[in-house]
């Protein structure tokens, strides 16, 4: 076994701890936290956003989806390039070009300067994101610990819903972890080949990219699903991801290892993770804009109303990592997604008269709970057996599937939501207008809620079917990873 810079290897043939273990877990946690905080954090801006720089309805979804499709789209290659050049060389550069894009977004002037800086955040964000997680495998060697240490990330990787700062608040959070992990962060690299799969790279981002304007298209009042343009961006993307799968099956240095996502176990907890992307990013979207429209709640005030659900994620997380080792992880995901749909399907009882403390509060609560009870355990479960040179691309493919699902979520409820907005105006032309404006918002947001709903009731099932892991397995993910180190 080979040394890495983060650990010692005694007389004995055991691993030495690294004795500042705990202060790099607060440095990476801290860059996690600024990465999943910006998948979601221009939701409360985005209706001021949406009215000052002039942006349709059809096209606001590019804020979310720019930044997650960047992510999520480049995800993999950041892994490898953060297993080959160096994690902590990857982390630090991530951070600063996050930084700079944070800055960017800040000072945008118009949609596609916002657009642009988005994407151009989720770029380094997809650098950022694999380093942090692989450096906490190669970090922690001892079992019990590093199980600690990816329990707090997973907090951190389920904070969908926390304070709402504006962008330029990155900039001086990212200086400061950049400081902090110069002297605390050690490098580590993976061995062997470390060739970039670069064609892979670009049929995936291409792919997603083609599949969210073709929903895009389908949201705007005069094109539709049966357009040409709408069809022709969806086949497109069909073709490139078909040919990004066979590419991925003949090429000798894949940027997503087959064997990584078939495995039962980790297929499932991946495909739970893009489906409960998909039905969470867009809630928040939605229910953002139903609190400052419909509601006519300020930013700040509907900032503070989404705080229910961080709170739930921070207790829950907490609460799930010390149950996971008595009950395996299957129980905990089974129950947490049930609780998770339930708290969607309640938000499709809104209306225009709603207490906030019988329909917003209740379901954020029961909706965070539960995914304290599945991102803790599929955390785990996503990572079992990886091969420790994989260690970069597996983490990475755990937040890709978490990214590509809120950006084909986010652009397909959109797309749903304009649908039902249209329909409903159609429907009811004898209202008068404002009435039916508000009608048909609210209409809209509660198919939006349903059609979340049904995601996450088909990741239930996903776990139903596919997770088999018991609470044997799981503390055997991080001695085998420990082999890289």
């Amino acid at each position: 076994m080979t040394s890495s810079p983060s650990t010692e290897t005694l007389a004995s043939g055991a691993v030495a701890k690294d004795p500042r273990r705990w202060l790099a877990l607060a440095v990476i946690a801290s860059s996690q936290l600024m990465v999943i905080l910006d998948a979601s954090i221009v939701n409360i801006a985005l209706p001021s956003a949406q009215r000052d720089l002039g942006i349709s309805d059809a096209d606001r979804q590019w804020v979310v989806t720019a930044y997650t499709l960047a992510f999520g789209g480049l995800l993999l290659l950041g892994g490898r390039i953060a297993d080959y050049a160096g994690r902590k060389r990857t982390l630090l550069i991530g951070l600063g070009g996050f930084a700079f894009a944070s800055a960017l977004g800040g000072f945008a002037g118009n949609a596609e300067m916002l657009f642009a800086a988005r994407a151009l955040q989720g770029a380094f964000a997809a650098l950022l994101a694999p380093a942090a997680l692989a450096l906490i495998t190669v970090t922690f060697t001892e079992p019990r610990e590093r199980a600690k240490a990816f329990s707090v990330v997973g907090g951190v990787l389920t904070e969908y819903a926390s304070w709402r700062w504006c962008l330029g608040v990155n900039v001086p959070i990212a200086i400061l972890v950049i400081l902090a992990a110069i002297p605390i962060v050690k490098e580590s690299k993976a061995q062997g080949s470390t060739k970039y799969d670069i064609p892979g790279a670009v049929l995936s981002t291409l792919g997603l990219v083609s599949l969210v304007y073709g929903f895009t298209e389908a949201a705007k009042p005069d094109v539709g699903w049966g357009a040409p343009s709408t069809i022709a961006f969806l086949v497109a993307a069909g073709v490139l991801l078909v040919g990004f799968v066979l590419w991925e099956q003949r090429t000798s240095n894949p940027l997503l290892p087959l064997r990584i996502a078939l495995d039962r176990n980790r297929g499932g907890s991946y495909l739970v993770f893009l489906l409960v992307g998909a039905g969470l990013f867009a809630m928040f979207l939605f229910l953002t804009f139903y609190l400052q429209v419909v509601l006519q709640y300020s930013p700040l005030r509907a900032s503070a109303a989404l705080l229910p659900f961080s709170a739930g994620i921070i207790v829950g997380a907490g609460l799930m990592s010390q149950l996971m080792p008595k009950l395996g992880p299957k129980p905990l995901m089974v129950t947490g997604l049930a609780m998770a749909t339930i708290g969607m399907l309640w938000l499709t009882q809104i209306d225009v008269g709603t207490s906030y403390a019988t329909h917003v509060l209740p379901s954020q609560v029961v909706m965070s709970l539960g995914m304290a009870a599945v991102f803790v355990p599929a955390s785990s479960t996503a990572l079992v057996g990886i091969d420790p040179h994989d260690a970069g691309v597996g983490s990475a493919l755990l937040n890709t599937t978490q990214q590509i699902g809120g950006s084909l979520g986010t652009a397909l409820l959109n797309t749903l939501y304009a649908g039902a907005v249209t329909s409903y105006l159609a429907a009811h032309a004898g209202l008068a207008p404002k009435v039916a404006q508000v009608d048909a918002l609210i209409h809209g947001y509660r198919v939006a809620f349903f059609w979340g709903a049904v995601f996450i009731a088909v990741a239930l099932l996903v776990a139903i079917v596919l997770i088999n892991a018991k609470k044997d397995d799981i503390p055997a993910t991080p001695q085998t990873a420990a082999a890289a180190a």
